[in-house]
């Protein structure tokens, strides 16, 4: 998993603004400890795989860990496990397993997940039944400072003793839903007075407690986690918009009305992953696993399509907008390798080649702290400030070609002086491309997006996936190609272009070059309405064709033209 690119001295720290959703504002982010971040960021309940949604939020925070670490911070990242819960019990039994064997398999299948997206491993993973100890004696200190009140072994938290309720959300009492996760309890004193410890059911795993056997509600664990790793006063609390509240607001409460003390400097929270206008959630079986997507797009198309919109607007999930990211993704991965190969000849023979400073290099170095230091601008580093350069890259590509083809041509006529004022070109435009391929590979592992394989590895995976989304195989795919060259050849140009459009609509771009046709993954082009393919030899292949090629505005297209279930 690559690592972001060694940070930057603290002493030349920029200023970073967050947005902070109790304030509604972007502030100026000053950590409590000079140098030092702590950040806690809420994880997932592990009773099935996880969603785009989960993939989003994690991404996101990801990408904000990588940061910090680059400008030199020390990060401590605790993301916590949910591994008791009333959806994972109920899973258990389903199974027919025990709810630690369940919780444990879909912890691992998470971590996987991760992984694959170029997730860095946060500083500490813990799940809440390490943590009952904990949660115990804060529910305790609540109660002492007379903010919860027992019932028949039940503890609930009582919002009508907190006068700060709300503070997070910015909610009206009105507006006040009793009850997310379960039915409303006719015994609370308040409707929307919620559990901090639940008494255990028949069956169910518990614990012993000062109020009877029971397991911890859903929103006591996370202040208790995050006060035992990073105290009553941290820096960064994340996760999902959907968890302001109540969970965030509920944390929020509990812990000060545990700790007075307790404070969260800033509060940091990601859009949606909308499928059809609706956010993507498991309860709402509008969802597509990670492993779903990840089955017809590399994991790295998945990672750019997320951070490819602003971490705080939601994503609208459809199948054009990751075929649009894979295909920018293999543009990026295309170039730099292009730049690999030619270059490598160079640093095989052992030329020297001193540290150059480009004004492009630093205009981009400065562009991508800008963007990044104002609330993660990635958009605008993808959109902008990366294409920039790539078309710089492409272009000194071609010229250094062409001066390559030159200073051949000197060599055979034997014009030493003006071999010698071509080599001397050659090793500017090497130096250039060497500090332009240095700074696009740095900032794209900040991001995490530099491939954990080589480029060329991760460009034959690409082609691969294309291949599969198109349900061709590369001898398939192959003969089209030769029945193409055979119609150019035999002047059946209405033939030829036919197969090319219909493979364009796959996803499959047609490229002539001296050397023969070549093909890359392309974004899927529309057929036309008018004009066909009449010759008798493609035209059962194009109708097939034509039939998986529709993309749908959702969902995913696959090869028996049916969309993916879950």
């Amino acid at each position: 998993m690559a690592e972001p690119p060694p940070p930057n001295p603290p002493s030349s720290l920029p200023q970073i603004k967050l947005f902070n959703s109790k304030t509604m504002t972007k502030e100026t982010f000053k950590p409590r400890v000079e140098g030092k971040v702590s950040m806690y960021v809420c994880g997932v309940t592990p009773y099935d795989f996880s969603h785009a949604g989960h993939a989003r939020a994690y991404v996101a925070f990801d990408v904000l860990y990588r940061y910090l670490k680059f400008l030199g911070y020390e990060v401590e990242y605790v993301r916590n496990f949910t591994d008791i819960d009333d959806k994972i019990i109920h899973r258990a039994n389903e199974a027919g397993e025990t709810v630690e064997s369940l919780s444990s398999r879909f912890i691992n299948e998470f971590l996987l997940d991760m992984a694959e997206l170029q997730c860095l491993p946060p500083t500490r993973e813990p799940r809440v039944t390490e943590h009952i100890e904990h949660i115990i004696e804060f529910i305790t200190k609540i109660m002492e400072n007379g903010h919860a009140y027992a019932i028949e072994g039940d503890v609930y938290f009582s919002v009508d003793s907190f006068p700060e309720y709300f503070l997070l959300s910015g909610r009206k009492l009105d507006q006040n839903r009793a009850g997310e996760r379960v039915a409303v309890d006719t015994r609370k004193r308040n409707p929307a007075d919620f559990a901090l410890w639940k008494s255990a059911k028949e069956g169910e795993r518990f614990w012993e407690s000062p109020w009877g056997r029971g397991r911890p509600g859903w929103h006591i664990e996370c202040s208790a986690m995050s006060a035992h790793y990073l105290g009553h006063v941290f820096d960064i609390h994340g996760g999902g918009k959907d968890l302001i509240f109540p969970h965030h607001e509920n944390e929020l409460a509990q812990s000060r009305a545990a700790y007075p003390e307790s404070v969260v400097i800033c509060w940091m929270h990601n859009g949606f992953v909308n499928k059809d206008g609706q956010k993507m959630s498991k309860s709402d079986k509008n969802f597509f696993t990670i492993r779903d997507v990840i089955s017809l797009y590399h994991p790295m198309a998945l990672r750019f399509f997320l951070i490819h919109t602003h971490y705080r607007s939601d994503v609208n999930h459809s199948d054009k907008g990751i075929k649009n990211a894979s295909q920018r993704l293999y543009y990026i991965y295309q170039t730099l390798y292009e730049c690999e190969e030619l270059l490598s000849k160079y640093r095989h023979e052992g030329i020297s080649v001193p540290a150059k400073e480009l004004n492009l290099v630093k205009e981009h170095h400065l562009a991508f702290l800008e963007y990044m230091s104002d609330d993660l601008k990635t958009t605008k580093v993808l959109d902008e400030s990366f294409m920039k350069l790539l078309k710089a890259i492409n272009s000194s590509l071609d010229d250094l070609k062409k001066l390559q083809q030159k200073l051949e041509q000197q060599q055979k006529k034997k014009q030493q002086q003006k071999q010698l004022q071509l080599q001397k070109q050659l090793e500017d435009y090497i130096q250039d491309l060497i500090a332009l391929e240095t700074e696009i590979k740095d900032k794209l592992s900040i991001l995490g997006l530099m491939p954990p394989s080589s480029l060329a590895e991760v460009l034959k995976q690409l082609k691969e996936k294309a291949l599969e989304r198109a349900c061709l195989t590369e001898e398939q795919l192959q003969e089209q190609i030769e029945q193409r060259t055979a119609a150019r050849k035999n002047k059946q140009f209405e033939v030829s272009d036919g197969i090319r459009k219909h493979l364009a609509t796959l996803g499959i771009s047609l490229m002539d070059e001296p050397t023969g046709t070549i093909w890359r993954p392309c974004e899927p082009e529309w057929p036309e309405q008018s004009g066909s393919v009449t010759n008798d030899d493609v035209d059962e292949t194009v109708k097939l064709m034509e039939a998986q090629a529709r993309p749908e505005e959702s969902g995913f297209i696959t090869c028996d033209d049916s969309v993916a279930e879950t």
